[in-house]
């Protein structure tokens, strides 16, 4: 199954303690501003923007800094205006990567990932390269020691989720993005903990790493995902939890 939900998870539980906030800050406000700019700053009509407001106020961002962010999306404050870009590339031993960025100078930002990529034994590809090996979906993780697998399904298929699916030590419950919002309310309101949840791009085939392609191609995902323009890295690694965990230690 996934390792890259595995990563994700593992990352969720361990971030708090080891999370720079500027640089959260950073990407939370820039994903403020262009959900504001794009569909407008009244959360209850625009899904996008209310995510990120969640998103926001899970990182403890003071509601001023939330207000100034939705300002300068929809014009009312001047600030700098990000475009929303899709990067494409491979990693050790041949994984896709899916990732998307905003970004208010497309020459630098090329620049500063493709460097990235081919330190760390990747490259960046053209457009549509591994595109098409990823499908636009919701996902809600939930540790198993949260629910078992009949209450998780009862509940989330319930809601209007399509699947759930078996991923180590968690339950990975897929969705629609329309969906996304239903399901996810549905599963806190039962009153099971997620792990994590988001909507984005996921693999529709795996690549199995193991050893030094596995550690490598964590250390490219984390520095691509430290890099202040990407907001979402994906891909389509499948590494055991163990290895993934060793190299979070």
């Amino acid at each position: 199954m996934s390792g890259h939900s595995k990563w994700h998870s593992i990352k969720h539980k361990k971030g708090a303690a080891d999370a720079k906030r500027g640089k959260i800050f950073t990407k939370i406000i820039r994903e403020i501003a262009v959900a504001a700019r794009n569909g407008g700053g009244d959360a209850d009509k625009n899904p996008r923007l209310r995510k990120a407001i969640q998103d926001a106020r899970a990182a403890n961002m003071p509601a001023d800094n939330i207000k100034r962010a939705i300002q300068k999306g929809t014009g009312q404050l001047e600030g700098a205006q990000y475009e929303e870009v899709m990067y494409e590339g491979y990693g050790p031993g041949g994984v896709a990567i899916f990732l998307t960025a905003l970004s208010d100078n497309k020459n630098r930002t090329v620049s500063e990932l493709r460097h990235i990529f081919t330190k760390n034994g990747g490259r960046i590809g053209e457009q549509g390269c591994v595109a098409w090996m990823f499908k636009r979906m919701g996902y809600i993780d939930v540790e198993k020691a949260a629910a078992s697998e009949d209450q998780l399904m009862d509940i989330a298929l319930n809601a209007g989720a399509d699947d759930i699916k078996d991923d180590g030590s968690i339950w990975e419950v897929t969705t629609t993005p329309e969906a996304y919002e239903k399901v996810l309310e549905a599963v806190k309101a039962a009153g099971i903990e997620v792990a994590d949840s988001n909507v984005g791009y996921l693999p529709q085939n795996y690549v199995k790493l193991e050893g030094k392609e596995a550690q490598q191609t964590l250390k490219l995902v984390e520095e691509l995902e430290d890099h202040d323009d990407v907001q979402n890295v994906s891909s389509n690694f499948d590494i055991a939890e163990e290895e993934i965990a060793k190299f979070s230690a």
